[in-house]
């Protein structure tokens, strides 16, 4: 599959169809998102949930959310994972591929025969859908289901911009990423009109518990810098959560600690869950986290891409570090 970041154009056309879609249906939507839901995947389902139910839908919204962002979901909007879909249900799959059923979390996504709309901004998604709406070039898919939510005229509250700004903020690096353009903050300025709370989600983002300082100092023990300092690769496996007394979702976002790494163009961040191993990257300076994860099965951001891999890091450890120099060779090719 070739990755693509290139903006859609039809993506005017491709929010109306999606948006129609969603309003012509008269049954029941339920909205999914990837496993390990981040900031963006919460908020895109959270701001279309809640804009469809002050429209009067029935919504359904099968997610399970991350002690860190739980501070941004109210008491049942969420619910847990569906093991059959209701009968004439619409399902909308947010800031994934729904194609890439093992990646959908929250229901068999491979076991439903109807119809599906698909909301998403990664590169490599096949847009294979009832209607989709795929835009790479948008740095969040809370911006697209912003434009959504305009398509379908329904009214505005800080209900629903607070969670889609939690989207747009985490994407961006709290607009501090490259991917940020001045339709970025088109949709910021737009959000914050309609009340979102910009302030409150920094300081919730900004709070981590105890054991998250506890399991770091585990983590950096592994730190390593590769290839001349251009890549710097931390691991962690149960043993250290178990000392820390720590969970794997304190280790989300150690891999942007490593991508600030003075010279580091690559940051790797090994979960090594024994029988397999999944991979954290983030990259900068023109080289592509995303290159390195499609090499190994996986997909996501030119900037921000993972993958899982079967088997033992042990083995998988050279596979890694051929994509890696592989993709610095490109990317020095590239500059020269």
């Amino acid at each position: 599959m070739t990755a693509s970041n290139a903006s859609s154009t039809t993506y005017p056309a491709d929010v109306h169809a999606v948006a129609a879609a969603i309003g012509a249906h008269t049954g029941p939507l339920v909205l999914l998102a990837h496993e390990n839901p981040d900031g963006d995947a919460l908020g895109s389902v959270l701001g279309l949930a809640r804009a469809l139910r002050s429209a009067g839908r029935e919504v359904i919204a099968p997610l399970d959310v991350p002690r860190y962002l739980k501070f941004m979901t109210g008491e049942d909007e969420l619910c847990a994972a569906l093991t059959a879909f209701p009968e004439d249900a619409l399902v909308v799959v947010l800031d994934v591929d729904n194609n890439d059923p093992a990646r959908v979390a929250g229901a068999p996504l491979a076991d439903f025969d109807g119809p599906t709309v698909n909301i998403d901004h990664h590169g490599t998604n096949r847009r294979e859908a009832l209607a989709v709406v795929v835009d790479p070039a948008r740095p969040a898919t809370a911006m697209i289901v912003a434009d959504v939510i305009d398509a379908m005229g329904i009214p505005w509250s800080e209900a629903i911009a607070t969670p889609l700004m939690l989207g747009l903020n985490t994407d961006t690096g709290s607009f501090r990423f490259s991917s940020v353009t001045p339709e970025t903050f088109g949709c910021a300025g737009r959000l914050l009109a309609h009340g979102a709370r910009l302030a409150w989600l920094n300081d919730e983002l900004g709070q981590h518990p105890h054991s998250y300082y506890t399991l770091l100092r585990e983590v950096l023990s592994t730190l390593e810098f590769q290839h001349d300092g251009r890549v710097v690769l931390a691991r962690v496996d149960d043993t250290m959560l178990a000392r820390a007394g720590a969970t794997w979702e304190d280790v989300e976002s150690y891999v942007s600690l490593l991508r600030s790494a003075e010279g580091a163009q690559l940051a790797v961040m090994v979960k090594d869950f024994g029988e397999r191993v999944k991979l954290s990257l983030r990259s900068r300076q023109g080289v592509s986290a995303q290159n390195v994860a499609v090499e190994l099965g996986g997909g996501g951001h030119v900037l921000a891409s993972g993958a899982t891999v079967s088997g033992s890091y042990a083995i998988l450890r050279e596979r890694l570090n051929r994509a890696i120099q592989r993709e610095l060779n490109r990317a020095d090719s590239a500059r020269a």
